[in-house]
């Protein structure tokens, strides 16, 4: 497979446009990229066979589906009660996914206020979801979320030791919230593309600094300080052949989408690809 561009959807519906997912019907002949990452939000849970019948008949190209952030979150808390709503909520995931015809399901393994910091929970729970993703016909990749008490690399280690096969995105915001956006480059990270590890690529710029969490922005390509030039090219030098999903939010204030924003970036992505 050669490499192809995917918009995140929650580039496009949001709070502001109340996660109108039917925008992607209007916006779709405008976009200069190649699919979309389907973002789920928890509600359309309650309107899912909705959901599932519209993405069908409009046959849009979705390789991909990203989990609903707060999966993680509850498992990092871990009661009975948020543990069932977790796995509950993932298996709903895996059903979307399913439906519009995805092959991937990118999880944040762990998220919110807690993170990281009962990752014992988020490393028991990983075999569990992995199967039941599995069941759907779904590789399950997990994203290296940035951490409240130690940082994502470690955690994809930790992962690859316990489950050798496991998969892995890479979120280059995520990385340079750590400063560990330019460790892919270095020999001992190597594992991750020589071995097929990092199986998808989020393509975000950042404008903030080490762990910045007043500035923890999705912003488009081109719109931060990052060398995603370099990056990219480094990518193309491993080989790697998949998706790329650009997540810069492109919503105004109104909740209007400005398409101009998204397809610089694609095009920014092609050209440094190239």
């Amino acid at each position: 497979m050669t490499n192809k561009i995917l918009c995140s959807t929650g580039a496009i519906t949001g709070k502001r446009n109340n996660y109108d997912y039917t925008l992607l019907e209007k916006l779709a002949q405008q976009l200069e990229c190649d699919g979309f990452e389907l973002m789920i939000d928890r509600d359309w849970y309650e309107k899912r066979e909705e959901l599932k019948a519209y993405l069908k008949e409009k046959a849009f190209y979705i390789p991909v589906v990203h989990c609903e952030k707060e999966i993680g979150e509850l498992i990092s808390k871990g009661s009975e009660e948020e543990l069932e709503q977790a796995f509950r909520e993932f298996e709903m995931d895996c059903d979307i996914a399913k439906a519009v015809g995805a092959e991937k399901l990118v999880l944040h393994l762990w998220g919110g206020l807690a993170s990281d910091g009962n990752f014992q929970r988020n490393i028991d729970a990983y075999p569990s979801l992995n199967e039941k993703a599995c069941e759907y016909g779904l590789e399950l990749m997990i994203e290296n979320v940035v951490c409240n008490v130690e940082d994502p690399l470690k955690h994809l280690c930790e992962l690859r030791i316990l489950y050798p096969n496991i998969k892995f995105v890479f979120d280059t915001k995520m990385a340079a919230f750590h400063d560990q956006l330019e460790l892919l480059y270095e020999p001992e990270y190597a594992w991750l593309w020589e071995e097929g590890y990092i199986q998808h690529y989020h393509v975000n710029d950042y404008a903030g600094g080490y762990k910045d969490w007043p500035n923890l922005r999705t912003l488009p390509v081109g719109k931060g300080r990052l060398d995603l030039e370099r990056f990219l090219q480094f990518v193309r030098e491993t080989g790697y052949e998949g998706y790329f999903t650009a997540e810069g939010n492109a919503q105004l204030g109104d909740g209007q989408v400005d398409v101009d924003i998204l397809n610089e970036q694609f095009r920014r992505i092609r050209e440094y690809m190239s």
